[in-house]
């Protein structure tokens, strides 16, 4: 039986997008946010509402979150990598920002806007694997406005530090990455964190669960198809345009009286095939 993890994004959310593990992803979010005390985090919408929507690929399951000071906070897991990864993720966040002003509010009241990407691929090839995106002036690098940032989780270049830093000098986002892998049973298991621990109880429960098994199963299965479908289309079109440009060529070929047996070899047509185009 194929072995779930939390980056499965069902289940990710499961952990931290409803109401009752709160605490779990207040302490996932400091991890991440280090220069952010953060008090408080209310989930804006649970988990639980969206049970029917789960086998969707065109729903983002991703969470949302309020923290104490207003703050949004967007959080959500990619598994599969995407050319338009950062302008999806430009797209998401600028969404969420426009969101945030609610009717007769003055533009000074917009809150502070953080989405947060784990993905189980590289963003960049360069830099760490945990990076921060913000608007900047070209005149110096100087922060245009604190209220908009993006923050890259990458777990592959993660995956490559892990294996050269011991379980003590892992800090507490590493901690994290680290049950989220869920690779090394016994190294979570080690790990002096009861939200952590109380994070791999629950994740234990929901993989136990056959209901919630299927559903993430069905979930990773919608991904796979989409991702299967996407990459038929584009051989197809690559195969369709391959064969496009061959008839062009045929045509050109022909107009300058080229003999069939020279285009049969160029353009790998058959001679019925040339003929036709006459």
């Amino acid at each position: 039986m194929e072995r779930l993890k939390p980056t499965n994004d069902y289940i990710f959310k499961k952990i931290f997008g409803s109401n009752k593990n709160a605490l779990l992803l207040k302490d996932l979010l400091q991890s991440i946010l280090t220069d952010i005390k953060i008090s408080k985090v209310v989930i804006d919408k649970d988990v639980s509402l969206e049970r029917q929507q789960i086998t969707n690929k065109l729903g983002i399951l991703d969470v949302v979150a309020t923290l104490d000071d207003n703050t949004k906070v967007n959080i959500e897991m990619q598994v599969k990598g995407h050319e338009n990864t950062i302008d999806r993720s430009v797209f998401y966040e600028t969404g969420l920002f426009h969101e945030s002003l609610n009717s007769g509010e003055d533009y000074l009241e917009i809150p502070k806007v953080i989405s947060i990407w784990i993905t189980d691929f590289d963003v960049f090839d360069e830099g760490p694997f945990h990076e921060r995106a913000r608007l900047k002036r070209d005149y110096e690098n100087i922060i245009l406005t604190d209220k908009v940032e993006i923050h890259y989780i990458q777990l592959p270049k993660f995956r490559k530090k892990y294996k050269r830093v011991s379980n003590k000098l892992r800090d507490k986002l590493e901690d994290w990455l680290t049950f989220i892998e869920n690779e090394d049973l016994e190294a979570i298991r080690m790990i002096d964190n009861k939200y952590i621990q109380q994070a791999e109880d629950e994740f234990e429960y929901l993989t136990g669960d056959a209901a919630e098994r299927r559903l993430a199963q069905l979930r990773e299965k919608a991904i796979r198809d989409e991702a299967a479908n996407l990459k038929c289309a584009r051989r197809k079109g690559i195969e369709e345009g391959i064969e496009k440009q061959k008839i062009e060529t045929a045509k050109k070929m022909l107009a300058k009286n080229i003999s069939i047996n020279i285009i049969m070899e160029v353009t790998e047509l058959t001679k019925e095939e040339i003929e036709k185009l006459k």
